[in-house]
């Protein structure tokens, strides 16, 4: 359902599907879980059920999301004796753009343990500083991402 109302709203706006799915489709399935770590953040003591809910989730999306189709597809080729492969496409230039952020993200974590206490909350300026990164994270993520599907930069 998610997929099928982002790509009709990306079709209107003009969107390409890779950016439909990295937009709109990663936003529709990842709120579920942000509404739910907000709540494990609020009811515990630390950050561990939070963070962890996240990290679950889109490990799940990827190994579950990806994999499991990918298993049933290789199963019915090879029982038809046939070879099942399917190009990476642009997903090199993703995991080139994703792998900095995300250590980026992870380094923005320890320096909040040890400078604010914790890696949510805390005091105000560094609280708004760190979703500040975490936003612009995702834009430069999304951006290099659509420059790249959209054919304006070329790996």
């Amino acid at each position: 359902f998610v997929g099928d109302i982002a790509g009709t709203f990306g079709c209107l706006l003009g969107l390409s599907p890779t950016v439909t799915a990295i937009t709109f489709v990663a936003l529709g399935t990842s709120l579920p879980d942000t509404f739910a770590s907000y709540e494990a953040a609020i009811e515990s003591d630390n950050a561990d059920a939070s963070i962890g809910n996240v990290t679950g989730s889109n490990s799940v999306n990827v190994f579950l999301g990806q994999g499991l189709p990918w298993l049933i597809a290789s199963i019915y080729y090879a029982s038809r004796s046939e070879k099942y492969q399917v190009s990476a496409g642009d997903l090199g230039f993703s995991l080139v753009v994703f792998l900095p952020c995300a250590v980026i993200c992870i380094l923005l974590f320890f320096v909040r343990r040890y400078k604010c206490g914790g890696e949510l909350g805390g005091p105000v300026k560094p609280k708004q500083l760190s979703a500040l990164v975490m936003v612009l994270l995702w834009l430069i993520y999304v951006l290099m991402s659509t420059l790249q599907s959209q054919g304006l930069i070329s790996v």
